[in-house]
């Protein structure tokens, strides 16, 4: 059996980091590397606490190792747990990387599915770019994705580009937004079954390993409710704020109520920029001036008084907002309308609140969370 320190090494730079989208070599998680006759032993430090994350590393190394250099090699691998340093202020967040060229990370998150959390991400995404803003869209709705349909790019597949010897993904562009969306990766005809670990790597695929570029906004469309992937964002992303989207009717703001106390529990601590009330009131075409309130009058606004939240404004219930996201052209780029209007305004107090919080509040940071009350990262 031949084989030189240096090859083990050559297997370890394909190996990435957990969480952290860089090799281990990249990374500097690799302290150590012993290679004595047929065995090696390799010695890691990583920040993530989970027993899941170090099996998970070792299996990789130790496959990776006897595939690419000899099976027969007998692999020792040494995990060690880094724990980060956290902030005095709030020990319970734990300081880490941003994304480069990245200045704005803003999560879009409802409660409840149905209330049309994705649309106003598009529209939003619309409005930033209308105002000269560099804007990105994650759609990290693992389930059910479909911002790739919204922009009309169902058809079209990122590629690969290289930057700096590394392969990324480069996201497709439309109406002057970047995009990246599992429903580029999935068959449109096949239900996504994964489990919340499955869910959580494609995520940080489609953040870490993309060429985003330079972006004043992120946007990232949240599948509804609170779950994996809403802790897998937390725990990856300096996140600078949440919005939460809701309808007016009481079970949607009982769901809503719940999206905001996630960001705001001790544990996460990302600031809540505003609640938005989507399908507001109902206008006839034939009856421009009535108003009727299907689900109810301004519930998402008395919820936002209620829990010290700004209410960013309302969108009415209106047939060409649907047929406008279904035909991929969503409808804030219809200049002169009434609902362009109602999403800059309310995309121009999104803005207002997160300058409000940047300038008031310290960088949101990393969180890494090991144990949460009713909450499980496995």
């Amino acid at each position: 059996m031949s084989f030189k320190k240096q090859d083990i090494y050559n297997v370890l730079e394909t190996i990435t980091a957990p969480g952290e989208g860089k090799s281990l070599i990249e990374n500097k998680n690799i302290t150590n590397v012993v290679a004595f006759g047929d065995e090696v032993i390799v010695d890691v430090t990583i920040s993530n606490p989970t027993l899941q994350a170090k099996k998970k590393l070792e299996t990789e190394i130790t496959k990776a190792i006897k595939n690419k250099v000899d099976t027969n090699i007998d692999v020792k691998i040494n995990v060690k747990v880094e724990k980060p340093v956290a902030n005095k202020a709030n020990p319970n967040l734990i300081r880490g990387k941003e994304i480069p060229n990245i200045k704005n990370i803003i999560a879009i998150a409802s409660g409840k599915g149905g209330v049309g959390k994705s649309t106003i991400t598009a529209n939003t995404a619309i409005s930033l770019t209308k105002m000269g803003f560099n804007v990105g869209v994650l759609d990290a709705d693992v389930y059910g994705p479909s911002q790739h349909i919204m922009f009309d790019v169902e058809k079209q597949k990122p590629l690969s580009v290289n930057v700096e010897g590394r392969s990324k993904m480069k996201p497709i562009e439309n109406y002057g937004v970047k995009l990246l969306s599992l429903g580029f990766f999935t068959n449109p005809d096949q239900a996504v079954i994964w489990r919340g670990p499955m869910a959580s790597k494609a995520l940080n695929q489609l953040i870490f390993d993309a060429d985003w570029g330079e972006l004043d906004f992120l946007l990232i469309d949240l599948p509804p409710g609170t779950g994996d992937v809403h802790l897998s964002i937390v725990q990856a992303l300096p996140i600078n704020g949440a919005v939460v989207v809701s309808t007016p009717q009481n079970i949607a703001l009982a769901d809503a109520k719940k999206g905001v106390a996630m960001f705001q529990q001790d544990s996460i601590k990302v600031p809540v920029l505003g609640i938005i009330e989507n399908m507001a009131y109902f206008t006839p075409e034939e009856l421009p001036d009535n108003k009727y309130y299907i689900f109810g009058k301004d519930g998402a606004k008395n919820l936002a008084e209620d829990i010290d939240t700004k209410f960013l404004g309302e969108v009415p219930l209106v047939q060409s907002i649907r047929e406008s996201g279904d035909v991929g052209h969503p409808v804030a780029l219809q200049k002169g309308t009434l609902l362009e209007s109602s999403f800059n305004n309310i995309t121009k107090e999104m803005v207002a609140q997160l300058l409000k919080r940047n300038k008031n509040l310290p960088p949101t940071e990393v969180v890494r969370i090991t144990t949460m009350s009713g909450c499980s990262t496995k």
